[in-house]
């Protein structure tokens, strides 16, 4: 099989996040706007390659003055950098229908290296005549390494906003036409 090109169905993927809130909760939240694209290589997963552009500015944690100043300057700082961006440098499996992807993270102007797991979740026809294939790719990265350092010291010890930044991708995905 050669390679194959794939677009995200973005109507069926999901991009979230969860983080640490006065060091006893998890807040939860997603980018609702994104878009990417992936080449394929099931039979050798070096070749694939992904790219993924994120809207910042479509931050979503369910509370409208987080999202707000999760927006400002003192977080993404959407007015001067937009966009949250992925593109990987490698794929490797590592057996039993999961990879190892490694990439480039760029968040407030800073880029670092990642590493996702990912899981395959299949292939399928949809009813419409197009193949689908899915993945789950998760990952953790700290928060300050992106140049948000934001934070407030809490009176009982510790501070408002953890470090730790744990991320899941949910993938549905459309072959594209040749």
């Amino acid at each position: 099989m050669a390679m194959e090109k794939w677009g995200f169905d973005a109507a069926h993927s999901s991009v979230n996040f969860w983080i640490r809130h006065l060091m006893i909760s998890k807040v939860r939240g997603r980018f609702g706007h994104w878009t990417g694209a992936f080449e394929l290589d099931e039979h050798d997963p070096a070749k694939s390659h992904v790219e993924v552009q994120i809207d910042a500015s479509s931050i979503d944690t369910g509370e409208a003055k987080r999202d707000a100043h999760l927006r400002s300057a003192d977080f993404f700082d959407v007015e001067k950098y937009p966009q949250i961006t992925f593109r990987s440098t490698t794929v490797e499996a590592s057996g039993n229908g999961t990879y190892r992807l490694k990439g480039d993270l760029t968040i407030h102007g800073t880029t670092q290296p990642v590493l996702l797991d990912v899981e395959y979740t299949g292939r399928t026809k949809d009813p419409w005549g197009g193949e689908r294939t899915g993945f789950t790719a998760s990952t953790k990265i700290d928060r300050k390494d992106f140049g948000l350092t934001w934070n407030q010291a809490i009176e009982a010890g510790g501070v408002m906003v953890g470090d730790k930044v744990e991320i899941t991708v949910e993938v549905s995905a459309v072959k594209a036409k040749a």
